[in-house]
């Protein structure tokens, strides 16, 4: 028997779908309403990722975390604007390294099809533009910091750059990703105490397992678009087993605080942000019980408690003392 042909309007919807990006996107990307100079400046803050700040947060909380227990509860004010502003700047630039690597992927991914380079809203020269500004302001300001530490910024600036190209091969490019985001802890040690301790490798371990956490929560959004696509992640190792991963990453990392608060001799303040923080995880747990995209990423923004809360017991052991 010979195929009845598709009716006319699927036929113009896949006709729709193999647009560029360019073609199809261009109702989405520049709205009739804004004009050019609205238009590029929502461009580039999309570029920067300044309309979503969760990951600056989350690779903020580990940061503090290490420079207030670095500092004995006590770090100094040009310390703490010099890691802050550059954690902020190297998070950006991360991004626009990233979205230049994925530029000819991310247009067949719903969730990134918009992203300024995917749409071709910003061409890869004015990105690397962006990028080398960025890169050079914080070098400007991690030259203002010791030896060690600048040694180690720049192992972070190569793990930031290699990630995008690592991301390929690597089966699991969120522990990569959490080596990228967790490398702040040993700078903020270096920087306080000129040398990285034990108990400073130990919190880049735990902060290693958290992005673990929360980036396959993250994977598990995309993990339809990912396989169709030929994109590896921690979500699609993991298979049926992600739920089971992830509690087992969430029991490693809270085991990893409870070993940094020992050590530290920390009280009951310390716990109650550990117990905080786990009950943040079990809500993750039950947000993606049943795997919906909606619900992995609610659980993957979840997380932002789940810093915050360590964070609370962290200024709570040392002003309490």
């Amino acid at each position: 028997m010979i195929a009845a042909p598709p009716p006319p309007e699927l036929a113009a919807e896949a006709a729709i779908e193999r647009l560029t990006p360019v073609q199809s996107l261009a109702s989405v990307v520049e709205p009739a309403r804004l004009s050019w100079p609205l238009r590029r400046l929502r461009d580039y803050a999309q570029l920067l990722r300044l309309d979503r700040p969760i990951g600056s947060y989350l690779l903020l909380w580990p940061m503090l975390w290490a420079l207030w227990i670095a500092a004995d509860g006590h770090p100094q004010r040009r310390l703490l604007a010099i890691m802050l502003a550059g954690g902020l700047l190297m998070r950006s630039a991360g991004c626009i390294i990233n979205d230049l690597a994925d530029r000819n992927i991310d247009p067949h991914v719903k969730r990134t099809r918009t992203r300024p380079l995917a749409a071709r809203a910003i061409s890869p020269p004015e990105a690397l533009i962006v990028f080398a500004v960025l890169v050079g302001a914080a070098l400007l300001l991690v030259l203002q910091l010791n030896a060690a530490t600048i040694k180690l910024a720049f192992i972070g600036a190569a793990l930031t750059i290699t990630y995008p190209l690592f991301k390929r091969f690597f089966p699991l490019p969120q522990l990569y990703l959490g080596l990228c985001f967790g490398w702040a802890v040993p700078m903020a040690f270096s920087a306080t105490l000129g040398n990285v301790p034990q108990l400073g490798w130990l919190m880049l371990v735990a902060a290693i397992l958290w992005a673990g956490i929360y980036d396959t929560m993250y994977a598990m959004v995309d993990r339809d678009d990912d396989l169709r696509i030929g994109v590896r992640s921690s979500a699609i190792l993991f298979a049926d087993l992600d739920r089971f991963m992830i509690a087992m990453m969430q029991v490693m990392m809270l085991f990893a605080l409870l070993l940094v608060g020992r050590t530290l001799k920390f009280g009951n303040a310390w716990y109650a942000g550990l117990t905080a923080g786990a009950c943040c995880f079990l809500w993750q747990q039950w947000l993606i019980r049943r795997r919906e995209p909606a619900a992995c990423f609610e659980a993957f923004k979840n997380n932002n408690y789940f810093g915050c809360a360590i964070f609370a017991g962290v200024l709570l052991e040392y002003t309490t003392h």
